[in-house]
């Protein structure tokens, strides 16, 4: 009990951390209202030339446009959350203290995660969704059943996308520097993680491949639970299954940095 509330502790500072920066959030909210438009109309224009791209109807797809947006920075699909904060700490050896504190370095920085995606959720992507949901038709489900799997879906999400961000991070214990970790984070959230065209838009054996690989969770799978595409128990079994792999593999990870490399700076 005594480690649940600590970890429940270091949520609450994360969300409240995030709740802090109100222009940074106001900002936010603009920039995704404004690309979600630029994308929809993109979709729109795509979708005229190519009906039923990857399953989707044009309502489908503007859909998917909102709920991207509404998860961008939730999920943090391109960087942007901790991992930037471990990496540095991990440079300059600060992360000894982490270490020496009586928690888990791993679920420590996951609570803290937990709590930022949270905060991002309600103050960043509510809004966006919203907006797109009532300037555009779109193919959102009336039955609250759906809408309360698309929310275990989220939750899952975010536990994959921390699990990608910490083995990134750790990479940090054998580079000198992270900023080509963090750019292949970038450019991976992009392409692998659906925020420039749905995966199930992919052809062939490499739409097959990107479908299987973890980013799908973040946001191809609600999407497609969220517009009854995707059977949800089908959509949680593969969450978890990457959320379980990715988890212990930072494990692993986390063990053999922790025992064998000299940590930067001291």
């Amino acid at each position: 009990m005594g480690s649940a509330r600590l970890y429940a502790a270091v949520a609450a500072g994360g969300f409240r951390r995030y709740a802090t920066y109100r222009v940074a959030t106001a900002a936010g909210v603009f920039t995704n209202t404004v690309f979600g438009l630029i994308l929809v109309y993109t979709y729109l224009a795509l979708w005229d030339e190519r009906p039923h791209l990857g399953g989707y109807d044009q309502a489908q797809a503007v859909t998917y446009v909102w709920l991207g947006q509404a998860l961008y920075a939730t999920l943090a699909i391109q960087g942007g959350g901790f991992e930037t904060d471990l990496m540095e700490r991990i440079r300059t050896g600060e992360v000894a203290i982490d270490l020496y504190r009586p928690a888990d370095l791993q679920v420590w920085w996951l609570a803290g995660d937990l709590g930022r995606a949270l905060f991002q959720l309600i103050g960043r992507g509510v809004i966006p969704f919203a907006v797109g949901t009532l300037l555009f038709p779109t193919a959102l489900p009336d039955d609250p059943v759906l809408w309360l799997a698309l929310l275990m879906a989220i939750v899952l999400a975010m536990v994959v996308s921390f699990a990608i961000r910490f083995l990134v991070a750790l990479s940090g214990f054998w580079l000198l520097d992270g900023t080509g970790a963090l750019q292949m984070l970038m450019v991976t959230g992009m392409f692998c993680g659906g925020m420039a065209l749905p995966l199930n838009a992919f052809p062939g054996v490499l739409g097959d491949v990107v479908r299987a690989l973890p980013w799908a969770a973040l946001l191809q799978m609600p999407a497609d639970l969220l517009m009854g595409e995707a059977d949800p128990l089908s959509v949680f079994a593969f969450q978890a299954a990457w959320a379980v792999v990715l988890l212990g593999l930072g494990r692993l990870v986390q063990g053999a940095a922790t025992r064998r490399v000299v940590v930067q700076g001291g």
